[in-house]
């Protein structure tokens, strides 16, 4: 079970995401837990799989309008799952893309992605059989698919000297996404949570292990936005955002969910009501 809790500055809103999974089902169900401030009562139940996957990608696209060169670009995408598409159709929106190549594990599951693709967005998309075919020769690269076995699915030397990464896929110690030799080689790591991504996740942990220092090249996604770091952003040939995801995000655009739900008339009433404590 994980909690990503969170009280905006200034927001009506504050509250909780929360994650439960269980063995060997092996499936998440995500809600996030808003309370009033005004009122001091829960506010809503936010189902938080497609905040997660909307919000995920937005910043992701975000930080890779700042990173990327603003020219057309081939797309590598790694994984076929929902976050993979939220990821894809985000960065079709700041970014010309002249292909898109894309490899899961499933060839069902890749060939059915690209079908999509195509439909959806009207970009040349193709499946291939291995993660490197994927990603050789492009300009922007996706890891959005942790491997069976928790072993890295992308490594440095498969990339061309000029390229543009976003890792979503390894958010705690025990997941791998990345190998070491990529983080070695990005000359600009861009981080949601800078302190959270360098110090609990296992792709940066096994880094640290392997020797190789990134802390002086690591800078905070706010730093990147707020313009604080433009020399290296505009030195940076391999620069790399990578994301743990951020409960202030999820509040924040629950509690844009929940305002602009409640002005539609949108919003689903609960049948029940819970008692308040008196402190």
């Amino acid at each position: 079970m994980r909690t990503l809790p969170a009280v905006p500055p200034g927001g009506r809103y504050y509250g909780a995401k929360l994650m439960g999974m269980s063995m060997p089902a092996a499936r998440v169900e995500y809600v996030i837990v808003l309370f009033d401030r005004e009122a001091s009562r829960i506010a809503a139940f936010v189902d938080g799989n497609l905040v997660t996957g909307y919000r995920t990608a937005a910043t992701s696209a975000a930080a890779l309008d700042r990173l990327a060169p603003a020219v057309p670009a081939r797309l590598a995408v790694l994984g076929s799952g929902l976050e993979a598409s939220m990821h894809t159709r985000a960065f079709a929106s700041i970014r010309t893309l002249t292909e898109i190549t894309i490899f899961s594990p499933t060839p069902e599951r890749r060939n059915a992605f690209a079908e999509a693709a195509r439909r959806d967005l009207g970009v040349a998309a193709r499946a291939v059989s291995s993660a490197q075919e994927a990603v050789e020769g492009a300009d922007l690269v996706l890891a959005a698919a942790r491997s069976r076995g928790e072993v890295p699915i992308l490594f440095g030397e498969w990339l061309k000297p000029e390229v543009s990464i976003v890792s979503i896929g390894s958010t705690i110690p025990q997941q791998r996404e990345i190998d070491v030799s990529v983080a070695a080689r990005a000359d600009l790591i861009v981080c949601d949570a800078l302190e959270e991504v360098l110090e609990e996740t296992g792709d940066m942990l096994a880094t640290a292990a392997a020797g190789i220092h990134v802390h002086a090249k690591s800078f905070s996604l706010n730093a990147l936005m707020g313009g604080e770091i433009e020399s290296q952003r505009t030195a940076a040939r391999m620069p790399m955002f990578k994301s743990v995801g951020a409960g202030i995000q999820d509040i924040v655009v629950a509690e844009t969910i929940l305002t602009k739900a409640l002005e539609a008339g949108l919003a689903q009433p609960l049948a029940i009501a819970f008692d308040a404590k008196t402190v």
